[in-house]
């Protein structure tokens, strides 16, 4: 890992140019999409038996599918969704908002109507790996907040079905509705709908580049979560912390994928160079060693602070995905951070904890969205409609006002439209 002094305003950063693709990508996308706005299930077949490998006659999972991936999971691997479902469902619900309205001394009632979507689409990754704790970061928020259909979409192996993982999770869950396919076709038909397949609200989920890029071009026919990158952890931390554990959560991120960004921020040069050594030592005995260490040397960094707080600043600048606070009193520190997208704090609070079972949502924020940005929750599948009630009081006092702010924008049928009730309360 590059070891670099800070101090001052030395510059650091995470960022990667991601997201927006290559020319060629935004291309294939946007022919995809149209492929399947115009053929439906035939092009999203098409494209699963191109991208995928499997001939899928069809699309939709049936209730034998799901009874053969039962079969294939041992009951301590359903025990332990079962326990994080539980964890999970419980942090989460403390999320739920409600409606509000109050009451003007004239009469006057207003407030916020809190409504769920009618429909999500959940994207879940999928072909040569399995991920049941996506299904359960995006299923059950939605649940927690109402919304009653949810479809669930991930991309097929080559034999033509699903991780018995996912479809064991997302049973769990009681969702009934879910398909074989993915990549950008998949979000093509949840925005745009098929023959059979229902056009969904809101469409939540990681994915490749073009995953990425399908949902940054349908966003607006339907809403999304985030365009997610590459995964990121930022470790926080002072000589208390062990070199050794920090390098094991370092590489935890860098497993992931070649551009995933591991860093550590101290102010204690012994730490850092005892932290380099570590990852080097563990680094060659990972199965995934290769990718990691494609990770750590594009994207894994150590910087040294001469003080603790300017370690601070230069987290709050990094803004990263996942922070760890390893140093003598986390929670202290805990007010002085402003931009992260989840906070761990403590030697116990290992990164992977708040992945599957802690509860809190992992979908997270990437690339230095979390200087504006929060991680996937509840009221992201609610929606907030403002209720105006005013009295006849209120209106008599106020009328003329409103008639002249509408005038003073050129609008003189908004004022005529005031000036209507007027001369019906004369």
């Amino acid at each position: 890992m590059k070891m670099t002094s800070i101090s001052g305003k030395t510059a650091v950063s995470l960022k990667r140019t991601i997201g927006s693709g290559t020319e060629e990508q935004r291309k294939t996308v946007s022919t995809i999409i149209e492929e399947v706005k115009k053929n439906g299930n035939a092009a999203v077949s098409a494209f699963t038996k191109r991208f995928d490998g499997a001939d899928v006659a069809d699309l939709r999972v049936t209730e034998q599918e799901m009874k053969e991936a039962y079969g294939m999971m041992k009951q301590s691997e359903i025990d332990i969704l079962k326990s994080a479902i539980c964890n999970i469902k419980e942090y989460h619900k403390r999320q739920l908002a409600s409606s509000w309205f109050y009451h003007r001394k004239d009469g006057t009632m207003l407030g916020q109507k809190i409504t769920p979507l009618d429909s999500a689409g959940v994207y879940v990754p999928g072909g040569t790996a399995a991920y049941p704790s996506s299904v359960l970061m995006n299923v059950i928020p939605a649940l927690a907040a109402g919304v009653e259909r949810i479809v669930l979409v991930s991309p097929p192996g080559k034999d033509g079905k699903l991780s018995p993982g996912v479809l064991a999770a997302a049973a769990e869950l009681g969702i009934k509705e879910m398909y074989k396919m993915g990549g950008a076709q998949a979000i093509a038909a949840l925005a745009y709908g098929t023959e059979t397949i229902a056009p969904v609200d809101k469409i939540t989920g990681p994915g490749n580049i073009y995953v990425a890029l399908a949902k940054r071009e349908v966003f607006g026919q339907v809403d999304i979560d985030m365009i997610a990158g590459p995964s990121e952890i930022a470790v926080l931390a002072d000589q208390t912390a062990d070199p050794r554990e920090i390098a094991a959560d370092l590489l935890s991120q860098a497993e992931h994928d070649t551009m995933a960004s591991s860093v550590l921020v101290t102010d204690s040069r012994p730490l850092a160079e005892a932290v380099q050594k570590e990852v080097d030592q563990q680094l060659e005995r990972l199965p995934r060693k290769e990718i990691a260490r494609q990770s750590i040397e594009n994207y894994g960094r150590i910087y040294v602070a001469e003080t603790l707080d300017e370690a601070v600043s230069a987290v709050n600048e990094l803004a990263p995905e996942h922070l760890e606070i390893l140093t003598v009193q986390p929670e202290a520190l805990l007010g002085k951070i402003r931009h992260a997208g989840a906070i761990f704090l403590g030697p116990y609070s290992s990164e992977p904890v708040g992945d599957y079972f802690a509860g809190p949502n992992h979908v997270l924020p990437t690339n230095g969205t979390a200087r504006f940005s929060s991680p996937l929750n509840v009221t992201d599948f609610q929606k907030r409609s403002s209720i105006i009630s005013y009295s006849r009081e209120a209106f008599s006092e106020n009328a003329e006002k409103i008639a002249a702010f509408a005038r003073l924008e050129g609008l003189e049928a908004h004022a005529r439209a005031i000036e209507s009730r007027i001369r019906e309360e004369d």
